[in-house]
């Protein structure tokens, strides 16, 4: 029995074989103890599957992706290298990344070309803003709806001339930052400038500011005569302190915001300056202002067009040091 077990054991069959034992019954005597020990042994039954093909896919079911890697794929798909990442192709990465950014400044382009548009009325709306708040009402308007005499109105209704102007000055300055700005919105463009501008130009201000007020400071202590009443030295000389302040503060914003349009304030303003001068003049005769004050506002009108005549000077000359930057910077460019 123990031999058949091991005969049962030691078989090598794919499907294993199924051994049954003959049994007797203990009746039969003719059997011996050999003969039982033979076994009845059926042959193996060894079944075959056929394999399915299925050629056609179900709906649902992605079609399978067929990849061929290169001839030289086996050179970098498996490098030993200290980063998995770096196995990958960094040319393809470097060219995509270039492509991105190239769209991305072409998106952030168009908005800006597209607001270049906007900018061209402003060169003409600008000067008209400035001839229509300045020069219309000091040349157009008669001198008699201004003025009713050495009174409070009067000296008022000259500050709200001056102030519209000064409106119209503020719209186009804003105006004239937004034409010298660069083309790309993205570009920094930060105009500051130099010292010795802003140092004569500070003593000019208030050179133009400390004289008329020591000669009112004079009149009203009774060193110039003959005296001129304050009401009147109001109406002459009011505006004219008052929109120089405004001068000196848009001149200082200007330089502190580093705006382009440093260089065009102060003719802006000193233009006017001449033409309110030149209606003091005129009020000065209808107030029968002295001789002293007549000579002063003179005076102020001579020193306003001298400076005036330093600022154009200033912007030939920062004409000129702008087309000597352009050529030395292409000239570099060349070179390099």
């Amino acid at each position: 029995m123990y031999q058949g077990m091991a005969y049962l054991a030691q078989t090598p069959s794919p499907m294993p074989a199924v051994n049954v034992p003959r049994v007797y019954p203990k009746s039969l005597k003719f059997l011996t103890s050999s003969t039982l020990l033979h076994l009845l042994k059926f042959p193996c039954i060894q079944v075959k599957h056929p394999p399915v093909y299925c050629k056609k896919l179900s709906s649902w079911e992605p079609s399978p992706v067929s990849y061929a890697p290169p001839d030289n794929a086996g050179e970098n798909l498996l490098k030993k290298t200290t980063n998995i990442f770096e196995t990958l192709n960094s040319d393809t990465t470097a060219e995509a990344t270039l492509t991105n950014i190239e769209e991305l400044t072409q998106t952030k382009n168009q908005p800006s070309v597209q607001f270049q548009f906007l900018k061209w009325p402003m060169w003409l709306l600008g000067p008209s803003l400035l001839l229509t708040t300045g020069m219309v009402p000091t040349l157009w308007l008669p001198i008699s709806s201004i003025f009713l005499g050495p009174n409070t109105a009067s000296l008022l209704s000259l500050i709200g001339l001056d102030c519209i102007f000064n409106l119209g000055v503020t719209l186009f300055l804003l105006m004239a930052d937004s034409c010298a700005r660069p083309k790309i919105l993205t570009q920094i463009c930060n105009s500051k400038p130099p010292f010795s501008y802003q140092f004569w130009n500070v003593v000019a201000t208030l050179t133009g500011f400390i004289i008329p007020l020591m000669m009112l400071f004079g009149s009203q202590n009774g060193f110039l005569q003959p005296q001129l009443p304050f009401i009147s030295s109001a109406v002459l000389l009011g505006p004219y302190f008052l929109l120089l302040s405004v001068q000196i503060l848009t001149e200082m914003l200007t330089w502190n915001w580093q705006s382009p349009v440093w260089l065009v304030t102060p003719v802006v303003y000193e233009a006017y300056r001449v033409l309110q001068l030149m209606r003091g003049l005129k009020l000065g005769g209808e107030l029968n202002a002295p001789a002293w004050m007549l000579n002063t506002i003179r005076g102020l009108v001579c020193w306003w067009v001298l400076i005036l005549g330093i600022q154009l000077m200033r912007v030939a000359w920062f004409a000129g040091f702008t087309a000597r930057a352009h050529q030395q910077q292409a000239s570099a460019s060349v070179d390099g």
